[in-house]
């Protein structure tokens, strides 16, 4: 098993601004263009197509976060935008992610909030659903906040909570009705805030699954984990619960044959897939996930 260093190691690589900015120079190394769809809208669109020809739904992340100024940020709505514009004209089957580190919010709230007014009024002139992406626990309660703001007029945006949250199930609940995106969690939290050991962290997010289903909201279950996609598709026949009112969600690159066998399945199957050249950040969280995902970039980077 990965050792909580080489874990914090890796999510110390992530925050490292100097590395992130050397790594949009490198092009997608590391074994990262098996995880990462690509440097260019060109690409994405490729592989968003063939997902999409073999059943699968996908979200769009153009990645980034952390930027240091008004200019990166505007320029992120603007990337933004630009991939809601590409989901129609292209004619594909996706939703869209971002992240609010990287619209700015550190920089100015008010500032943000009217990046993501503008990435709301293009996604709802398309039909399309937006996800804030849930980041570290210094962002949690203040991505909240601004869902809440954003939802007041716009109901096509959701976000993310984290099982290994004390609060999340609290927060959850207060969250009835509101599309979520349930995950595990993948940053290094506190003690004092998070749950450490695995069993509990599969507890709470089962837990966590069951509460916001029986709610009637739309639940997209966000896991590798074969273990609890069998609970989950035992838990859905048991309670009846319509299969349009939830969705499994993957990685770019991880489990392919799993994902198609869930859409081979009749279930929504959809793939979360990143690109662009600030890819390092992305990375570096995938490979302090999970042992397997290090020798999955070491492969990548020796057997291409």
């Amino acid at each position: 098993m990965m050792s909580a260093l080489t874990k914090g190691f890796f999510l110390y690589l992530s925050k490292n601004r100097t590395l992130n900015r050397a790594a949009k120079k490198w092009g997608l190394k590391l074994g990262a263009s098996q995880v990462v769809a690509g440097n260019s809208m060109e690409s994405m669109i490729v592989k968003v197509r063939q997902l999409n020809e073999r059943g699968l739904l996908c979200t769009l992340d153009h990645l980034g976060e952390f930027v240091s100024s008004k200019e990166e940020a505007v320029e992120a709505a603007d990337a933004a935008v630009r991939t809601l514009d590409a989901i129609m004209s292209e004619g594909l089957n996706s939703h869209l992610s971002v992240k609010l580190t990287q619209l700015g919010v550190d920089i100015d709230i008010d500032f943000c909030l009217n990046n993501m007014r503008r990435i709301l009024e293009a996604a709802e002139k398309y039909g399309t659903f937006v996800r804030i992406d849930m980041e570290d626990y210094s962002h949690y309660k203040l991505t909240l906040d601004i869902l809440q703001s954003l939802r007041e007029t716009y109901q096509n945006v959701g976000t993310v909570i984290q099982a290994y949250l004390f609060s999340a199930e609290e927060d959850i609940k207060k969250l009835q009705g509101v599309p979520l995106r349930l995950v595990k969690g993948a940053y290094k939290e506190s003690p004092k805030v998070a749950y450490q050991q695995k069993k509990d962290i599969d507890e709470n997010f089962m837990k966590l699954i069951k509460i916001h289903l029986l709610s009637g909201s739309y639940t997209a279950i966000a896991t590798h984990d074969h273990h609890i996609i069998a609970k989950v598709k035992k838990f859905v026949a048991e309670q009846q619960i319509p299969r349009n009112q939830f969705e499994f969600q993957m990685l770019y690159g991880f489990r392919t044959e799993m994902q198609q066998g869930l859409a081979d399945e009749g279930y929504k199957m959809r793939v979360y897939v990143p690109y662009g050249s600030d890819w390092f950040a992305y990375y570096m969280r995938r490979l302090a996930e999970r042992p397997q995902n290090v020798s999955f970039a070491l492969k990548g980077l020796f057997f291409k």
